[in-house]
């Protein structure tokens, strides 16, 4: 069992698949990283020794930002926009699509289902 960065990585999968299972490692730093610490991917996690987690463990340590970090700098760059009142800090504050997207039709996903939107319009009338 392969615990890396807090995270313990399913010891089933492929140890490039596994990575993947790190906040801020994607498919392409995960293949990276197996390059760099000369681990095949296709190795299954419970196959790996400990010398070789251990060479994963200190790549990732010494390149990249993952887990809290990362959480912690992109909720501080939304706040950031957020506080100074751009545009992109404006659609935050408000829970709307950030990039563009047109919000008359879609943009469920940041808006809630419809049925949410009605009840909520509907709530304050009776009263």
């Amino acid at each position: 069992m392969a615990r890396i960065a807090g995270i313990t990585i399913p010891p089933d999968k492929r140890i490039e698949i596994g990575l993947t299972y790190i906040y801020g490692i994607g498919r392409s730093k995960s293949n990276k990283i197996l390059e760099e610490a000369k681990i095949d991917k296709n190795k299954k996690v419970k196959a790996l020794s400990e010398d070789e987690v251990d060479k994963i463990r200190r790549i990732i340590e010494k390149r990249e930002k993952i887990e809290g970090d990362l959480r912690k700098e992109v909720t501080m760059n939304i706040k950031r926009l957020v506080d100074i009142g751009c545009y992109r800090g404006l659609r935050h504050k408000k829970k709307l699509p950030v990039r563009g997207q047109r919000t008359k039709t879609n943009a469920r996903t940041r808006k809630g289902s419809k049925g949410q939107r009605i009840k909520k319009l509907k709530e304050p009338k009776k009263g």
